[in-house]
């Protein structure tokens, strides 16, 4: 089990520590993601007594144990209800000696950690604390925006009751939204490398409706794992997520240390309006590790 989750189990009543640790710690057959499945959500269940929400509450410290705050020291856990019945871990990242736009929301990171796990929409997002007006926005772009519901601990309404007059895609005319299938297969790319091949998979899947400019990064740990991030667009621009600051967060999510960083690959489509190659190489300086690796194709 990943230290992390040490002290927030400890707090949590003791059916529901009993029925997590053998899915949170390998040496009881566990083997955790940063989710979990219908199946192990009924075993909480089960083993609790308690209804969906009231076990999302339950699990948030977990969830905000993965936060990486190094500047606000505030720590924001958040977990995304996927259509499929799966759970999402999400948590904010901050990057110390880099600007605070890089940083990642909670809100964001669960739905990206959905968004990679294959999901298509969110019907409800349990958070900690009150999802700031950055959130809101990055929320409002769901293709499951207008019946999202967001959970706090005193607290449940539907998004649009936290964004009213909302601006959105369709503002712009634009008829997708973040989390409908993507498939960007005008990239292409010779390289064989399985690297630089996770980067091109990812990167037909990312969403930039207003720039075109498709990308993604793969990252490659000491330990062989591989972690991608997709761009994730928006209509008030700023709310975007870039792929790095996406990979990053999931990496964490999944309890890879980035310090032990090999290699980063950056892909991304040479006709979009935007790069994400300067804002990816800041990224990756306030790590300290690798240099990135670049094609625009």
């Amino acid at each position: 089990m990943h230290p992390r989750f040490a002290k927030p189990l400890d707090s949590l009543p003791a059916p529901l520590k009993a029925a997590l640790l053998p899915m949170l710690d390998p040496e009881q057959g566990g083997e955790f993601n940063a989710r979990f499945t219908p199946e192990q959500v009924t075993i909480l269940k089960a083993a609790t007594g308690l209804e969906d929400r009231a076990l999302r509450l339950a699990l948030l410290p977990l969830a905000a144990a993965c936060s990486v705050a190094p500047i606000s020291r505030f720590f924001v856990g958040a977990i995304a209800c996927g259509l499929s019945g799966t759970w999402y871990f999400g948590a904010n990242m901050e990057f110390t000696g880099q600007g605070l736009f890089h940083s990642v929301h909670a809100e964001q990171s669960a739905i990206s950690n959905a968004w990679l796990g294959g999901e298509t929409g969110i019907s409800e997002i349990t958070v900690n604390y009150t999802p700031c007006g950055h959130c809101r926005q990055f929320m409002n772009e769901l293709s499951t925006a207008k019946i999202l519901k967001v959970s706090l601990p005193d607290d449940l309404s539907a998004l649009q009751s936290f964004l009213p007059h909302s601006f959105g895609p369709a503002d712009l005319d634009i008829t997708d939204a973040l989390m409908s299938p993507q498939a960007h297969d005008e990239l292409m790319l010779e390289s064989e490398d399985p690297l630089w091949q996770a980067a091109l998979a990812a990167a037909r899947q990312s969403y930039a409706p207003y720039s075109q400019g498709y990308a993604a990064v793969a990252l490659q740990f000491a330990d062989g794992r591989l972690f991608c991030g997709r761009y994730a667009e928006n209509a008030a621009f700023n709310p975007s997520l870039p792929p790095m600051q996406m990979a990053c967060a999931h990496a964490v999510l999944n309890g890879e240390d980035l310090a032990t960083l090999r290699r980063a690959v950056l892909l991304e489509s040479k006709n979009g309006q935007i790069s994400q190659r300067d804002s990816a190489q800041s990224t990756l300086k306030a790590l300290g590790s690798v240099e990135l690796e670049y094609q625009a194709v």
